[in-house]
């Protein structure tokens, strides 16, 4: 009789510890993620926050943006020159080309319909936390920007941010710009007024990579 309830006992708690143990979360991915993909140390880092700026800048929210749009080395064959800058419009991304077929990739933002700029031309010059003065055309378009009409002083919400690389094409200021941005849900998408926009640690990177006179493409196609 001993055994037999002996038996019973240990077959019901065994019964009971299987329920258990099925119920069990499976395993998450320690640290953020972005759809249920852990996010890379390496990536955390990469786009950390940087309170040594003139203006800190706060740490990227990277759960929110898809990871195909953080800066990379990838290989890119091009006949291009090294040291060029390559926008590809239609895929959302920008390339400075690298020797050895290698290009640094980033993800951008770019103009969204009847503001697209494309075509050949050069980085005339570049800033550190620029000045952003909007274009007549924009603030007759937005008539509350006329209180910027002279120039919104340099901050994190200034549209240009942290950086930026300022297109001339055949000595003439285009107007468009490569720039960084706040907006990171922007990355990825048609939203600008026709320039480049970059997370601003893509947009920093960028800057110290490049020299005044660099080339660059916008390909729209």
């Amino acid at each position: 009789m001993l055994n037999r309830r002996l038996f019973i006992t240990s077959a019901a708690a065994a019964f009971v510890s299987g329920c258990v143990s099925a119920r069990q979360p499976l395993p998450q991915p320690a640290g953020p993620t972005y759809k249920g993909q852990r996010i890379s140390p390496e990536y955390l880092q990469m786009y950390r926050a940087m309170p040594e700026e003139r203006f800190p800048i706060p740490a990227v929210d990277l759960t929110k943006i898809d990871p195909a749009y953080y800066r990379r080395l990838v290989d890119y064959p091009s006949s291009e020159p090294t040291g060029t800058i390559i926008v590809d419009t239609p895929n959302r991304y920008l390339y400075l080309t690298m020797e050895n077929g290698k290009a640094m990739r980033y993800g951008v933002g770019i103009g969204r319909a009847g503001f697209e700029w494309g075509g050949k031309a050069r980085i005339q010059y570049k800033k550190e936390w620029p000045t952003w003065t909007p274009p007549a055309e924009m603030i007759a378009r937005q008539p509350e920007l006329e209180e910027f009409r002279n120039g919104m002083a340099p901050a994190l919400d200034n549209p240009l941010g942290a950086r930026a690389l300022y297109i001339f094409e055949g000595g003439r200021d285009t107007l468009y710009r490569v720039h960084g941005s706040s907006e990171y849900w922007s990355i990825g998408k048609a939203v600008s007024s026709g320039c480049v926009r970059m997370l601003h640690q893509d947009i920093i990177d960028l800057y110290n990579r490049v020299p005044n006179g660099t080339p660059i493409i916008v390909r729209q196609a």
